[in-house]
């Protein structure tokens, strides 16, 4: 994209400036660069400058590109589980009663200009109490992309959780809106048959500019289609990506939309900042309701164990939704707009977003740790009867373990399996992939060797002779690593290493090999040619 236009739609090349300078502090103290692009908003608050019509033309952009690409790795079946959509419906039932009385018993009610009438104000604490109690689908998506754990069981369960609340959200508005869906809302069940023929495009746009623009077409185009018939835009970028979902060129579109979805989005994180003044009151009202998100993740951990998933994994989706939402702002907005709340809410709420950004991000960076600290406390809440999936691992005669079946493990596990036969196993965390890897022959199951429980569902470790990682995320490496540690694995370890500064940390982290991938390509594949030339001769 030209620089001039990216000056342009921001405002002033400042504000870029700003946004890379706080976000690049926020990563050195550890905290993802979306909790410095929210500060830069409100420091540009701060300085006088308003959100202009622009920079929420370019917000709304990067909300919709987001929710595209999360359509593009949304898994149906897992909406259809009680797990899912009975655990996100009770959550919000509880939420919404839970946070206007604990407002209420807080007294905020009283000092904070809520309607004097008894039953405007029980409306008001209800309408916050129902704002709060959503969960971030922009930082959600962000964490668990930035921990590599988008196609996690967790990470499923949560993104699924968001589709649920996305789905109320877009019914309040229309309620609040006074308005309904068209007479040819239905019409767009036509998409369904359509999938066919946008997959056939798909297979023939190439690998460059076409993609990346039928790309922005079906993201964009399909917010139109639906804004036309007076559904939510960003429904409409969600149901295009599950269509195309499940096709083998669907990664790549993702892959494509990355770039395009950060850029955007950093005009979303500026916008929350610059909704409004923001006061001392404000301040100590929206960081008076940050601690509030622990009671939240708790209410998501009872409720996951509750519906039979594993403690660690109700754990890690319970840390990733703890958080506010920009759907809160919204929510907000329509109540100021109606005349329903004050306007100082939306800068309440946009504050208490910033922070529990910042308390989730510091709380899923440690959710292993925490799990594995206080694992007898939350395996308490465990139930004894397990989900299918979450049953012990069969695992008779393994020597050697794959762990993450990219097209690095995949090619890892067919070579080894020509060696050594039966005794090869892989591991992923993606119920999909495991599927297609089960359905092609190969010995893979679903798990986490993250967590501590995945090895407790092992057979057992001292049969182990090689583990070989080939994750593609860092983090998840070394978190691998840090449980071989604790079941003490006697074994070799070997890991593949995307870029050459992760050498160093992985094998600190106990790896016994490492293997530079980007060293070793031009190897193999002269080393390819040379074997491909010697045979025809």
């Amino acid at each position: 994209m030209d620089f001039e236009l990216i000056t342009v739609a921001l405002g002033d090349v400042a504000w870029i400036a700003l946004a890379f300078i706080l976000g690049l502090l926020s990563r050195g103290i550890g905290l993802p660069p979306m909790v410095g692009f929210l500060a830069a908003g409100f420091a540009l608050n701060l300085s006088g400058i308003a959100s202009g019509d622009v920079l929420r033309k370019v917000s709304d952009v990067g909300i919709t590109l987001l929710l595209f690409t999360v359509g593009l790795k949304l898994n149906l079946r897992t909406l259809a589980r009680p797990r899912v959509w009975a655990v996100a419906s009770l959550q919000m039932v509880i939420g919404v009663v839970g946070f206007a009385v604990v407002l209420h018993l807080l007294a905020l009610a009283l000092a904070l200009g809520l309607d004097s009438s008894q039953v405007a104000s029980y409306g008001q604490l209800l309408l916050l109490g129902f704002a709060l109690s959503f969960s971030s689908t922009v930082l959600v998506v962000k964490v668990l992309e930035e921990n590599g754990a988008m196609a996690s069981l967790a990470g499923q369960i949560a993104i699924g959780v968001l589709v649920i609340q996305d789905l109320l959200a877009v019914a309040f508005l229309a309620a609040a809106a006074d308005g309904w869906p068209t007479l040819w809302a239905p019409l767009l069940l036509l998409l369904i048959p359509l999938r066919r023929l946008l997959t056939f495009v798909l297979e023939r746009v190439g690998h460059g500019e076409l993609l990346v623009l039928y790309s922005l077409l079906l993201a964009l185009g399909g917010a139109e289609v639906f804004e036309v018939v007076g559904l939510k835009g960003d429904l409409g970028a969600l149901v295009m990506g599950v269509l195309v979902s499940g096709h083998e060129r669907s990664g790549e579109v993702a892959k494509t939309m990355f770039g395009f979805k950060n850029l955007f989005l950093l005009g979303f994180f500026l916008s929350i900042g610059l909704s409004g003044p923001l006061t001392l009151e404000a301040f100590l009202v929206g960081a008076a309701l940050t601690p509030l998100v622990l009671a939240k993740s708790a209410l998501f951990f009872v409720l996951f164990t509750s519906f039979r998933v594993r403690a660690r994994t109700s754990l890690l989706a319970s840390l990733t939704l703890a958080n506010y939402s920009e759907f809160g702002l919204i929510v907000a907005a329509v109540g100021v707009a109606a005349g329903w709340l004050d306007a100082h809410w939306l800068i309440v709420l946009a504050i208490a977003l910033s922070l529990s950004c910042a308390v989730t991000s510091a709380l899923t960076r440690s959710a292993h740790e925490i799990y594995q600290r206080l694992r007898s406390l939350w395996t308490r809440f465990e139930r004894s009867a397990r989900l299918p999936d979450d049953g012990q691992l069969d695992t008779d005669g393994v020597r050697i373990a794959i762990v993450g079946m990219g097209r690095i493990g995949t090619a890892a596990y067919d070579h080894m399996h020509q060696l050594h036969g039966g005794r090869v196993i892989g591991f992923d965390f993606d119920p999909q992939k495991v599927r297609r890897h089960q359905e092609e022959g190969r010995w893979v199951l679903l798990g986490d060797p993250r967590g501590g429980d995945f090895w407790d569902r092992f057979q057992s470790t001292r049969e182990l002779e090689v583990v070989m990682l080939a994750l593609p995320h860092r983090e998840a490496k070394l978190a691998v690593l840090e449980r071989m540690k604790d079941v003490a694995f006697e074994g070799q370890i070997a890991a593949a290493a995307r870029f050459p500064d992760e050498i160093e940390y992985i094998r600190e982290a106990g790896a016994s090999i490492v293997f530079n991938l980007s060293a070793v390509a031009g190897l193999g594949f002269a080393e390819h040619v040379a074997h491909e030339l010697a045979v025809r001769r």
